[in-house]
């Protein structure tokens, strides 16, 4: 497990440790409301080419990105508001899993049984009211 503390202007560097450390393009995201989950997938977004365009789908439940020049680079979603894994399935969650292109997940623990094993785990955590730290963790 690797522990990488940061503060929001040092969000690029983060972003590109955490792409050339993950196992996957299966990015999932554990930490409270307001540890900067988002914050973190916009600058990953940012990162791989997607300009500013990630925002929360946190009542649409799934954004799709495409990089700047309109390929399909991936697909954001938020569980916070899912009452249940097969509403996860019922959006045809197999499906996005599928496709060779990146996964971000905020509320990854309400699908857990429905997760690849391969994924990246990154958990926040809020140290003080700028600084944040990341346990980055791949599967065993």
């Amino acid at each position: 497990m690797q522990k990488i503390i940061y503060t929001i202007q040092e969000l690029d560097e983060v972003s590109a440790k955490i792409l050339d450390q993950a196992c996957s393009k299966i990015l999932c995201f554990y930490g409270e409301m307001g540890a900067g989950k988002t914050t973190l997938i916009k600058a990953l977004v940012r990162y791989l080419d997607g300009g500013n365009q990630a925002n929360s789908p946190t009542f649409g439940i799934v954004n799709e990105y495409q990089s700047r020049n309109g390929d399909l680079l991936g697909y954001h979603f938020d569980f916070y508001r899912l009452d249940s894994e097969e509403e996860a399935l019922d959006l045809g969650l197999e499906d996005y899993f599928s496709q060779d292109v990146w996964i971000f997940i905020e509320w990854p623990e309400k699908i857990g049984a429905q997760l690849p094993e391969n994924c990246t785990r990154i958990s926040l955590e809020i140290l003080d009211p700028v600084t944040r730290q990341i346990h980055l963790s791949q599967p065993d």
